[in-house]
């Protein structure tokens, strides 16, 4: 089980005009929206990036209205982790546990997830919080990334797992986002 002292959250470059051709883009982006929300309340610690932004465009607006206190950290490569400026910041968090999101399921959030099972992170990869353009794509890289070690959640699911109990101000703010 997750834990809210030990577990942060990626986000996966969820980025402009490719964002807007994800498979269900309007589900996709509400999840997001609530996962990062949820992860603000949570207290965890947030690791952002974007693919080339000056050729993909900046995060959409409902991830980045949320993060005006963090910054994306811009990649070329498909694997997050083949940044050291991720590895890093993912290093500093102090976390082995990741929940991950982002787009595309089976190019940049495959290959990111894969290195960071690789490196000895535990994985759980938001099934309802990624995307590709087209949904069997999605479908395969969730199925390769579970046989490969990494786990699958939804957003209401690892919210109220990361929450643990049914009470409290912070119980009372991750229902009021979810509803």
């Amino acid at each position: 089980m997750l834990n809210s002292t030990n577990t942060a959250l990626v986000i996966v470059d969820v980025q402009g005009k490719l964002a807007q051709i994800m498979d269900q883009k309007d589900v996709l982006f509400s999840n997001l929206e609530t996962i990062v929300r949820g992860a603000k309340i949570l207290d965890l610690p947030i690791v952002w990036v974007e693919q080339i932004p000056k050729k993909l465009g900046p995060t959409i607006p409902q991830i980045a209205d949320q993060l005006h206190d963090h910054q994306p950290i811009a990649k070329n490569s498909f694997s997050c982790y083949k940044s050291s400026e991720f590895v890093e910041a993912l290093a500093e968090t102090g976390c082995k546990n990741v929940i991950l999101v982002g787009i595309e399921a089976h190019i940049c959030v495959y290959q990111t997830v894969r290195e960071m099972i690789n490196a000895g992170y535990h994985v759980e990869v938001i099934s309802d919080a990624v995307s590709s353009r087209n949904p069997q794509n999605k479908q395969v890289a969730l199925n390769k990334l579970q046989q490969a070690g990494a786990e699958l959640s939804c957003t209401e699911m690892v919210l109220f797992e990361l929450q643990e109990i049914a009470e409290g101000e912070r119980f009372k703010q991750i229902l009021s986002i979810i509803k």
